[in-house]
């Protein structure tokens, strides 16, 4: 922890965060998001089984195909399904409009958007699938961590 003195008395002080604890702080918002949704989607959950639900669930990854066309038509793919924009656009559309199956769609997409990001996986950049907007993934990570 970090403090650095601003102007005079106690509450002149500011607490910096330093990037580890940064880090580890949007990580809990991921899981407090991914459990939200996940018990969102138990409510909402279109009478289908637990098991039907676990496919569903990494269905949104299936956008990394665009990659096989370039990375642009693959990070553009990509994003559009694990933005959380997107996912709550949906859910919102499919509540205002009493559409069950949208509202769930949106709800899913939420959940597997922020269990990606809860494991450091982010919006992807059109230079490089593990150039994401949390970082470098991957083995680029791995040697960016070594150069430091």
């Amino acid at each position: 922890m970090i403090y650095i003195k601003k102007g005079r008395g106690p509450a002149a002080y500011f607490y910096i965060i330093k990037q580890n604890d940064m880090k580890k702080l949007l990580q809990a918002e991921e899981i407090a998001l991914t459990a939200v949704s996940i018990y969102l989607l138990s409510k909402f959950n279109l009478g289908l089984s637990v098991w039907v639900w676990i496919p569903l669930f990494l269905a949104p990854d299936l956008s990394m195909l665009g990659y096989l066309v370039n990375t642009r038509v693959g990070a553009w793919c990509y994003n559009i399904f694990h933005h959380r924009g997107v996912a709550v656009a949906v859910a919102g559309a499919g509540y205002l409009a009493g559409v069950p199956v949208l509202l769930t769609a949106g709800l899913l997409l939420l959940a597997h958007s922020s269990f990606d990001r809860m494991l450091g996986y982010g919006l992807k950049y059109n230079d490089d699938f593990q150039h994401t907007h949390l970082g470098k993934i991957g083995k680029a990570a791995l040697h960016e961590a070594r150069a430091l």
